[in-house]
């Protein structure tokens, strides 16, 4: 798939409302790079960055792990789909914040990559919480042969759609997910991307999970996943129109803040009465934003954050 991709510079004070509006004019990832880097965007990955940028969801482009900036100008990268409707969203979106921007906004064409090999030399078996590892397909914990190891490990080829738990906020989830009971419980993984955190909860112990996305790449990637970890048969994959009114135990969605505050009222209907709730993709500034969102509905706790990234959790009302 090909990607439109809108570029331009800020102060940094401008940042989290370009940000905002860039979300509001429909792109689907906003990165944030040193406005100074010169390295050239059309040769790397979304967003200018050498590895690909992993998403929160099936197709959708978190923004870049590490803090808010600390330079006076950063380069703002947004990715719009190249199709007719992106590309009225990335025009739209180039217009609206013309005046704001201290270079002349650009959109570029970008070509898909197969952006899993360029980083799969670097992906490593990692733990999340207490015993739940992250590897490579045909990877192992160092001690996993070892009598008595009780690690749980989920075995993991992105395909077509990213989702490793190397960003902080997949990362967030994953130990989340570690520390609750899922024995037996069914799991919604809203926004699924590679489908690594419904698989983790299925490898958890929960007795079935649901992954819903948008992108038929991701859902693809997350069958694929299940198949390779031997959870198919416990788990779903649906598109939003498909998802039928079944509350489910656990609630975990990894997205972005935009779109976690409009899906509120959706995830609450789809969670059980004092059901656990995960949120993710959130940037440490937006998490009051998207706490307040939730409020009326689940009793939220203060956010756990990393790397200026955010997990907030709580439980339905």
């Amino acid at each position: 798939m090909a990607w439109l991709q809108l570029s331009l510079t800020v102060s940094r004070d401008e940042t989290p409302w370009v940000e905002d509006e860039l979300e509001g004019h429909g792109a689907l990832a906003v990165t944030i790079d040193e406005a100074d880097d010169t390295l050239a965007s059309t040769d790397l990955g979304p967003g200018g960055h050498a590895t690909p940028l992993e998403p929160a969801a099936g197709g959708v482009w978190e923004p870049a792990p590490g803090t808010l900036p600390l330079w006076a100008q950063v380069r703002m990268t947004a990715l719009f789909s190249d199709d007719d409707a992106g590309a009225m969203a990335a025009r739209a979106a180039c217009d609206a914040l013309a005046l704001r921007s201290l270079t002349p906004p650009v959109i570029t064409p970008l070509d898909d990559r197969p952006w899993e090999r360029v980083w799969l030399d670097e992906f490593r078996p990692e733990r999340f919480g207490r015993r739940l590892w992250i590897c490579p397909r045909g990877q192992r914990p160092e001690h996993a042969d070892t009598p008595g190891w009780a690690g749980v490990i989920v075995e993991l080829d992105p395909g077509l759609a990213f989702g490793t738990g190397h960003h902080p906020t997949t990362a967030l989830c994953l130990g989340w997910l570690d520390g609750l009971d899922l024995v037996g419980k069914q799991v919604l993984d809203y926004g699924c991307g590679s489908g690594i955190l419904a698989i983790a909860a299925l490898k958890l112990g929960a007795a079935s999970a649901l992954a819903v996305d948008h992108d038929p790449q991701a859902l693809e990637a997350s069958i694929d996943n299940a198949v390779g970890n031997g959870v198919r048969d416990r788990l779903r994959v649906a598109r939003p129109d498909q998802v039928e009114a079944t509350p489910a135990d656990v609630v975990v969605a990894n997205i972005l803040a935009g779109p976690l505050l409009e899906l509120a009222p959706t995830l609450a209907a789809l969670a059980r009465s004092a059901a656990p709730i995960g949120l993710s993709g959130i940037l440490s500034h937006q998490a009051a934003r998207v706490a307040d969102g939730y409020a009326e509905r689940f009793v939220m706790e203060p956010a756990e954050t990393r790397e200026e990234w955010a997990l907030l959790t709580g439980r339905r009302r």
